[in-house]
């Protein structure tokens, strides 16, 4: 039977346990102060009460999509903490285009691999772990596309998804007919399911969406999904097509996909992004009027879309140009963030308080995609502190 661990370290416990997660490297010095300190930063215990105390993971950084026209962007995982910046995965290959990161992960589309065979990449940043996913389904003939990682543990909170099964979502516009499919790989089966569609005949308010009279080249008109990141609330994937900013719904307990109209005045904005809010219970988005930060949600089971929040902006972030207005990039759930992009740079404006923050200098930053992770002494190559010599 082990003895009991001294109470000094119980106490010392208590006090690590309160070191931000958002700024990392206040637990790694702790654990470089002496082997005691690194045991119980290190210690399963240790990490499943950090975990539960701090409630969600912390933004660590980000990747991003350019617009379809304006290629990839350069292979970089942006840090907004103290956290160094990941090793891309991109560096051997050429046409690599991020997706999304969730739950830990970090999804990326690998258009010209080295060794002849495009398909995707899951990435895990913090342990460093790469899978690799075959194509997606000859029948999808995407134009658009747009595609979600999701953790497929049953029962996982998502605070420390790492190495477990997971599910990647592949949505688009089909290239020939005016339909959206989606289809789903698991990496329990290694392979991709049947696809589904969303049409006029399975339903109603996308044929309305199809016979809008305004929609650009009506009657040719085409039902453009925008290349943005997802949104996940309950079991549904939510995207967004670009006339009107409507929305795509993805259940996939049912394997279904339909529509449902955004409010006024989504229906007229050129960007806007989706969220998770309510602790991931309702779906909700963000735009700018003028100069000021609006978000709207709206309950799975309600109607009606009812304006959350609103936050001015004019004092905080300010653009060289007038005409070079801010608009909405991306949102981190969870944690609450919502990116803006202007002409003096990318910041996150935090929901609940209005408190803004630069984190990356002026960019085409078209859909903004936030890793959230613990980031811990245990993790990937730090490690190889548990060898390094201590006091």
């Amino acid at each position: 039977m082990a003895p009991p661990r001294p109470l000094v370290d119980d106490i010392t416990a208590e006090i690590l346990l309160r070191l931000p997660p958002d700024e990392p490297e206040h637990l790694f010095r702790a654990a470089l102060v002496c082997k005691a300190w690194l045991r119980i930063v290190c210690d399963p215990v240790f990490r499943r009460c950090y975990r539960d105390l701090h409630g969600a993971a912390p933004l660590l950084g980000f990747l991003h999509r350019l617009k379809v026209i304006q290629g990839d962007p350069p292979s970089r995982f942006a840090s907004t903490t103290s956290v160094p910046e990941f090793p891309h995965p991109g560096s051997d290959s050429r046409g690599t285009r991020p997706l999304d990161c969730r739950h830990g992960r970090v999804l990326v589309h690998m258009l010209q691999h080295r060794k002849g065979r495009p398909g995707y990449l899951v990435w895990d940043p913090v342990t460093g772990d790469r899978r690799s996913l075959p194509p997606e389904p000859k029948k999808m003939y995407w134009l658009t596309y747009s595609a979600a990682v999701l953790c497929a543990a049953h029962g996982c909170d998502h605070l420390d998804c790492h190495g477990g099964p997971f599910r990647v979502v592949f949505a688009a516009t089909h290239q020939r007919k005016n339909v959206v499919r989606a289809t789903v790989y698991s990496s329990e089966t290694g392979a991709w399911s049947v696809p589904v569609r969303l049409d006029d005949d399975t339903c109603e308010s996308y044929a309305r969406h199809m016979r809008d009279p305004d929609a650009p080249f009506a009657p040719y008109y085409t039902p453009y999904l925008q290349p943005r990141r997802g949104t996940l609330v309950g079991d549904a994937l939510y995207f967004t097509v670009r006339w009107r900013n409507a929305i795509v719904r993805y259940d996939l307990g049912k394997d279904r996909l339909s529509m449902i109209d955004p409010p006024w005045p989504a229906r007229d904005m050129g960007s806007i992004a989706l969220m998770a809010m309510e602790k991931g219970t309702s779906l909700g988005f963000a735009c700018i009027l003028g100069s000021r930060l609006c978000t709207w949600s709206k309950k799975q089971e309600a109607a009606e879309w009812v304006q959350y929040r609103v936050i001015k902006l004019e004092k905080t972030i300010l653009v060289d140009n007038p005409k070079d207005r801010p608009c909405v990039v991306g949102f981190a759930e969870g944690v609450g963030v919502i990116f803006v992009s202007s002409g003096v740079g990318l910041f996150t404006v935090k929901l609940n308080s209005g408190q803004v923050k630069k984190v990356d200098e002026p960019g085409e930053f078209f859909s903004v995609l936030p890793y959230m992770s613990f980031y811990t002494p245990d993790r990937g190559r730090l490690l190889s502190l548990a060898r390094t010599p201590l006091i």
